[in-house]
């Protein structure tokens, strides 16, 4: 496929899929991630793809005859095998570098060293338990809601973006660059729009328990590292998916 020749929505979409997943998409041109920053309204589009891969192999274990305890683990492990774990990578080089430096420079500093501490994988352990046992209650309810919260969890992920600095010169985040407002607004719009079509009225409520998730964690990176990375990015996704389905599960079960 050649992708210099696609209409400027489509690579977005292409752009997007490639940064925040490990899909076979095809090769995009050298000049493409020049719209990287523009791309982030597009973000919900690859929520809602790695949603309903995850939640249909989930959903096929089910109907295999597995209890949904057990089609949960599949769906988390699609969602991990499909996205590269790089949520779970940044939440745990977040919890070690916050917890575990004593100033800004330090917790950079660890966040980027590959070595998993204690913070990192304590929180891979609670944040992963919580979404296995959620997803196991959503399961039995549809491939939908766990659509709706894969694309919600993305979602608030470019609100940071705009909303701080870069903490440091190199990395992912700071290669995407920053995002115009209209962006970040129009992929909130999207978001809405499709969780809403999951999940009816409810998804206002989810997409707010969304945003408040990412504020917290954005005032929390301001004070610890004066601003945001992709690893910051990434626990933003994964905290936002927890809080997201925890309001689903009181709320639909």
């Amino acid at each position: 496929m050649k992708t210099d020749r696609l209409p400027f929505w489509v690579l977005d979409m292409l752009v997007a899929g490639s940064l925040l997943s490990r899909l076979p998409l095809p090769q995009l041109h050298e000049g493409a991630y020049e719209r990287a920053a523009r791309a982030v309204w597009a973000y919900s589009i690859t929520g809602a793809v790695l949603g309903l891969i995850a939640g249909g192999f989930g959903f096929a274990l089910m109907g295999l005859g597995l209890p949904a305890g057990l089609a949960a683990g599949g769906l988390l492990a699609v969602l991990m095998l499909s996205t590269g774990g790089m949520h779970e990578d940044g939440l745990a080089d977040t919890a070690d570098g916050f917890w575990g430096g004593f100033d800004a420079q330090r917790r950079l500093a660890i966040m980027k060293d590959s070595h998993l501490g204690t913070y990192g994988l304590l929180a891979l352990i609670v944040v992963t338990g919580l979404r296995w046992v959620a997803y196991a209650f959503l399961l039995p309810l549809g491939v939908w809601p766990v659509v709706a919260v894969a694309v919600l969890s993305r979602s608030v992920m470019p609100c940071l973006m705009v909303a701080l600095p870069h903490a440091r010169d190199t990395g992912l985040s700071h290669s995407v660059g920053r995002p115009g407002e209209v962006s970040v607004i129009a992929g909130l719009g999207l978001a809405l729009a499709l969780a809403g079509a999951s999940l009816g009225g409810i998804a206002i409520l989810c997409l707010l328990v969304a945003l408040l998730t990412a504020a917290a964690m954005g005032l929390l990176a301001r004070a610890k590292i004066g601003g945001q990375t992709g690893d910051v990015l990434g626990a933003v996704q994964q905290l936002s998916e927890v809080a997201v389905l925890m309001v689903l599960v009181a709320v639909l079960t």
